[in-house]
């Protein structure tokens, strides 16, 4: 018993260096057990007990701060010193925070559901700060199959109880990519993204957050008005892969971090395993069986409705290629960027060479283009008359597809194309012909995320004021860039998703998918459907024209479907008893009264939605909303006013603006009134001060300096008008 006494009071005290277990172990009398509890007490009252020291491999003490309040201070960095090279990343990679937010997403991505930082798993946590250090040490290899350092939440597979054969399977066959893997992929692109987006040019739109294909589209009709010459470039086999020296050479030129640049070269060159079924061990048709339908389990994501499947169809060709480059996984669009952003500035270069202003032409009168072009009622309203015209060029890209638009002879687009298939034979080793860069004019239509430019001439009349003062009205001549959607394009992509049938008349087809699902349910699909479509060609001139078609081709199938499900022979039918919009049920139920009003007031049916646009008056006007001119992201021009007034600078400019003007700032005045109600504990009237003229002014300033009279005496005059009384209002 006195044993495990002494031992216990060693485990106590064993960080106090004045008493040790053998003076405790004398000081216990084992002929008088009283004596030896009171001096076993005592000792522990006079020496506390130390808690302990934190843990400093436990995840939870790693989570100091928020992991989206430490992405939004690395944005705010890089955006105040966009032009910086980069040297220590591996400091973000050693924070826990990012850790865990990348696996947030990728656990959202996963499973479709968010989980909450304070409901992840204590085990989750150690296997993902394992994976941190494996990534720090150098011990983490990208495309494991069967040792991993964290598993999916959805993976139950016990790796070690699997037989050969299973595991020969696993090595052998195309895999989806680890979930350890997507983690790291999220942590390399929060760290990245924003050192890039602070750099890359304004002219490239895709895989960038903010910017989409809408931009493009209103970029091209703001500015490309007035071009005749335009150069349609692919260059989308730069997104199936690039040799690994050009991507590590073109991240180095702003990164210059080893253990950021080693993750993004071994996840290029690990090989990405692949299996190719040979055509004589293909499997021979079978007599497909009867199928259960198999319900989805509770963490498993749902899949994409029918309606935004058949949306995805219908993107256009610049948008369908996703570059996919080894493990990089969602690194590989940043990447791509990276490799293409070299040609973007070179672009910006070639724009203001080429740029030969004109003194005759009333348009572009600036290098940036912000002086107002032609009438203001059109701004994309372009003169053509006069022999001089202002020499301008400017350009967009869109992934791997890039448009330059030309104002000048022709001979200046082939020189510029013969210069363009020289650079980027040199900087991605991409040989291009005259047939991939095709040099178009305006009035054959250029299609471009499938959308037609095609340039519409009109004959205004300008006004304007003489040199005396008189009023004169001219018949002007001028074009409008017209941007209209491709109704060609729009009946390959339903005939893709095997919605009609032939060119010259389409005839819709029934849309056997949706033959198991009730006619509300039908209904709503192809209504979102047909929202989808209509938000997709907001910009186009012909918006109204282009949906009305869609809306017909879906009624049709529609239509086409529910006459093979109810059995009513023809399109006619189904429209005389569901009208028009297909809005009124097409089956009776036995046993209910026919009038479906009454029904449904009861709830013994299911309401039913008509389909949407059956009439061209119903789909709306096109958008032309005004696109400025140097426009930006909503997120970057939060970051740039940020940034413009945390700097001491900005601060420096409002008070001596204040100053210049004569005016209080709110918070002296605030501090005024409590100050004199203190001293003198008299209510001053703040609309009577608000009211006053320049003279109260001074009489204010003279109070405020009174009251700083008693602590500073030997301050001159001009440092007390100037101390404390004008603060910057913004």
């Amino acid at each position: 018993m006195y044993r495990h006494l002494t031992i216990f009071s060693r485990r106590i005290l064993t960080n106090h260096n004045l008493v040790s277990a053998t003076i405790f172990h004398h000081q216990v009398n084992p002929l008088n057990p009283k004596s030896n509890g009171f001096s076993f007490f005592r000792c522990l009252s006079f020496y506390p007990m130390q808690r302990r020291a934190p843990d400093p491999d436990d995840p939870t003490n790693l989570m100091k701060e928020d992991g989206v309040s430490l992405c939004s201070q690395m944005w705010i960095e890089n955006f105040r010193e966009p032009d910086r090279i980069v040297t220590n990343l591996t400091s973000y990679i050693r924070r826990f925070e990012l850790w865990v937010l990348a696996y947030q997403k990728v656990y959202a991505d996963e499973t479709g559901t968010y989980i909450p930082r304070s409901a992840i798993q204590k085990s989750a946590l150690e296997d993902l700060l394992a994976l941190r250090n494996a990534v720090l040490d150098d011990r983490f290899k990208w495309g494991a199959r069967l040792q991993f350092f964290i598993k999916s939440p959805r993976d139950k597979t016990d790796y070690e109880s699997l037989s050969k054969r299973k595991i020969k399977a696993i090595l052998t066959t195309t895999q989806p990519a680890p979930f350890q893997d997507k983690i790291v992929q999220e942590v390399l692109f929060m760290i990245l993204e924003p050192i890039y987006e602070s750099r890359f040019s304004q002219k490239s739109y895709a895989f960038r957050p903010g910017r989409n294909a809408h931009t493009v589209l209103r970029v091209i009709r703001r500015n490309f008005a007035g071009y005749l010459w335009y150069i349609k470039g692919d260059l989308s086999t730069v997104l199936d892969g690039m040799k690994v020296g050009l991507v590590i050479n073109a991240l180095m030129r702003d990164v210059r971090d080893k253990k950021v640049i080693d993750l993004v070269k071994s996840a290029l060159v690990t090989p990405v395993i692949t299996s190719q079924v040979d055509e004589g061990e293909k499997k021979k048709k079978t007599k497909r069986k009867y199928q259960k339908k198999r319900v989805l389990a509770e963490d498993e994501p749902k899949p994409d409705p029918y309606w935004l499947e058949s949306f995805f169809g219908f993107a256009p060709e610049e948008a369908e290629k996703l570059p996919k480059w080894g493990h990089c996984g969602i690194l590989s669009p940043l990447l791509a960027n990276i490799c293409l952003d070299e040609l973007d500035r070179w672009m910006e270069r070639k724009i203001k060479e080429f740029y030969r202003p004109s003194k005759s032409d009333v348009i572009w009168n600036s290098p940036e283009g912000e002086a107002e072009q032609g009438n203001t009622s059109w701004p994309e309203f372009v003169p053509t008359s006069g022999p001089d015209k202002t020499r301008k060029m400017d350009y967009v890209r869109y992934g791997g597809h890039i448009l330059i638009g030309i104002r000048g002879p022709r001979a200046d687009a082939a020189t510029l194309r013969k210069q363009l298939i020289e650079f980027v034979d040199q900087r991605y080793m991409l040989k291009l012909d005259n047939e991939s860069l095709p040099i178009e004019h305006i009035t054959k239509g250029i299609m471009f995320l499938d959308h037609v430019l095609c340039r519409r001439v009109v004959y205004p009349t300008l006004r304007y004021t003489a040199t005396g003062g008189k009023i004169i009205s001219e018949k002007g001549v001028g074009t409008l860039l017209s941007v209209t959607a491709s109704l060609k394009q729009c009946i390959k992509q339903f005939r893709k998703l095997n919605f009609l049938k032939g060119d010259r008349d389409p005839d819709p087809q029934p849309c056997f998918r949706m033959f198991h699902a009730t006619q509300a349910h039908t209904n709503a699909q192809m209504n979102k459907f047909l929202l989808a479509m209509v938000e997709w060609y907001r910009y186009a001139d012909n918006r109204k024209k282009i949906v009305n078609f869609c809306s017909y081709i879906i009624r049709g199938s529609l239509a086409k479907l529910y006459a093979a499900k109810y059995k009513l022979r023809s399109r006619a039918k189904v429209y005389k008893i569901g009208a028009r919009n297909l809005g009124r049920p097409l089956k009776e139920k036995k046993g209910q009264s026919p009038d479906y009003q009454n029904l449904l007031r009861m709830g013994l049916v299911e309401s039913i939605d008509g389909l949407l646009f059956t009439r061209m008056s119903l789909v709306p006007e096109a958008d032309y909303t005004p696109f400025p001119g140097n426009w930006r992201p909503d997120h970057e021009k939060a970051l740039i006013e940020y940034i413009r007034l945390d700097d001491p600078k900005t601060l420096e400019e409002q008070r001596s603006c204040i100053r210049e003007q004569g005016l209080v700032s709110p918070q002296d005045y605030v501090s005024m009134l409590v100050w004199n109600y203190k001293r003198n504990a008299i209510a001053m009237d703040q609309l009577s001060l608000v009211k006053s003229s320049g003279s109260n002014i001074q009489n204010d300033q003279q109070l405020l300096s009174s009251s700083n009279h008693e602590n500073y005496e030997d301050k001159t005059k001009e440092e007390e008008e100037s101390e404390g009384l004008h603060v910057a209002r913004i």
